[in-house]
């Protein structure tokens, strides 16, 4: 498959003086550790390659190489078409800065040289920054202000849910039970039953409306109906037709 040139990253390099005083193993050793590096020694020196992102063919698409050498060292990046160049110096040389850090023991850059060319990179950065950059840099910070708010919110809030949630668990556990309690009082034994019905009875000039006294009571007509027949069959009361 033929690779679009217009979309084929674009190639920079530039070079820093420096000077080998340990020696390539012990970097090789030291830098190894980190898995997203590639490295690789040479005639030359020292190459540390570390792939960023692939093309649809699996070859480097996003890359940087660091060659290592007795007297400085190679730099060597790609730059995506539509990314700043700028930006992808100072994120190349933010890395070297990294490793340079690792193996300060076993290699040195001529310094002046190396911070003035930093510096450069910086103000290139900053130079190229316009208002609307610098408004939405003020505008993030302010969002992420208010992201981190939110987010504490957000953690209170779950936490008060979480509190409200027991206590509804407990509310409603402590309904169950009182329902129970209010179930078992209304269900009344059948000597209960029979007393109440003789109370009604003197009460109404021993007349009796089922429908009422089951509403009045909260007991269902069928039990009520039962109880009196019992009634009237064992002789405590008399039914007149």
């Amino acid at each position: 498959m033929a690779t679009d040139a217009s979309l084929s990253p674009n190639i920079s390099k530039f070079s820093i003086n420096g000077a080998l005083t340990g020696s390539f193993p012990a970097i090789e050793s030291r830098l190894s550790t980190i898995q997203t590096l590639l490295i690789k020694q040479n005639p030359e020196g020292l190459v540390v390659l570390s792939v960023e992102s692939r093309d649809m063919e699996k070859n480097p698409f996003l890359f940087f190489i660091f060659t290592f050498k007795q007297n400085g060292i190679d730099v060597q990046y790609s730059i995506a078409p539509d990314a700043s160049e700028k930006l992808r110096r100072l994120y190349v040389l933010k890395n070297l800065l990294s490793l340079l850090s690792l193996i300060t023991d076993n290699y040195s850059v001529d310094q002046p040289t190396f911070f003035q060319y930093v510096d450069s990179a910086i103000d290139d950065v900053l130079g190229s920054l316009s208002q609307s950059y610098s408004a939405l840099f003020n505008n993030y910070d302010s969002l992420f202000n208010e992201y981190r708010e939110t987010k504490r919110l957000n953690i209170e809030l779950m936490q008060s849910n979480k509190n409200l949630s027991v206590k509804a668990t407990q509310l409603s556990k402590e309904s169950d039970e009182l329902k129970a309690r209010l179930s078992a009082l209304e269900t009344y034994s059948e000597e209960s039953l029979m007393v109440m019905i003789q109370d009604w009875l003197e009460a109404h000039n021993n007349t009796i409306d089922i429908g009422e006294f089951s509403k009045t009571y909260r007991v269902i007509q069928p039990r009520v109906e039962q109880v009196l027949n019992k009634m009237v069959a064992q002789s405590y009361i008399e039914f007149k037709g």
